[in-house]
């Protein structure tokens, strides 16, 4: 259920760096919106499946590839940094990808015609969808060399990272089976891996909750694709 939106300044980093007029000006047009786990947010290839954009506050939201076979594996995932349905912006009625929501969260939702009339050009909105989509390139960029030159332990520790910015507590719900799927390995690899890191102090693992113990540990067996998207988001938006 939706209900209006609260103008609040320090919600969502992206929609943070508008003036103010302009925020409030968009913010008219958007209620708040909560994500249960699992859910979908965007269709891969529905038709009209992008009526609003979403700019999430708390939890993560997942860009998945669905093949022919019914397999589907993480492209990228986009937390209270960024926004989802980014294709708008590019001129598309429909999304290439699938959108979930791994872990539960809050957002707030704007319809697409609201949204594409604040894009005025060269305006401030403009101009930082640009510069997040510029970012969005790298970062699925990276992932594509990450998936290929990088293990799976290391892989792990860096969506495990990003979940816990994204999510910004120790603990999360998340199974073994949902893990797996996102990272496009069997549940077995992935419970080796996660009773590996558990062993090394780094998590805890009961129940299908996941709670971090040692995020220093978590960033040192991490590849350095974590710091590097890190740094790119905030080089490339300030």
């Amino acid at each position: 259920m939706s209900v209006p939106a609260t103008p609040k300044r320090r919600e969502n980093r992206l929609l943070n760096r508008l003036p103010q007029g302009e925020y409030k000006s968009l913010i008219r047009s958007a209620k708040t919106a909560s994500l249960a786990q699992g859910e979908e947010v965007y269709r891969q290839d529905g038709p009209g499946s992008l009526p609003h954009v979403y700019f999430p506050t708390s939890g993560m939201i997942s860009l998945t590839v669905l093949m022919e076979d019914g397999k589907e594996v993480e492209a990228a995932t986009i937390g209270n940094e960024g926004m989802a349905g980014l294709p708008v912006a590019l001129g598309l009625d429909s999304s290439p990808i699938r959108a979930v929501a791994p872990v539960s969260g809050e957002g707030l939702r704007i319809p697409t015609p609201a949204f594409l009339k604040a894009m005025k050009p060269d305006g401030t909105l403009d101009g930082l969808v640009r510069r997040y989509t510029a970012y969005s390139l790298r970062y699925a960029h990276q992932t594509v060399a990450c998936n290929l030159l990088h293990s799976l332990e290391e892989r792990m520790c860096r969506w495990l990272l990003m979940t816990h910015d994204r999510v910004e507590e120790a603990e999360f719900s998340m199974t073994h089976e949902y893990l797996a799927e996102m990272l496009g390995v069997r549940r077995q690899t992935v419970s080796v891996v996660a009773g590996a890191l558990q062993t090394a102090g780094l998590l805890t693992y009961r129940r299908g909750v996941l709670r971090v113990l040692n995020r220093d540990g978590l960033e040192a067996a991490c590849c350095e694709c974590y710091g590097v998207g890190a740094a790119f988001y905030d080089r490339i938006m300030n």
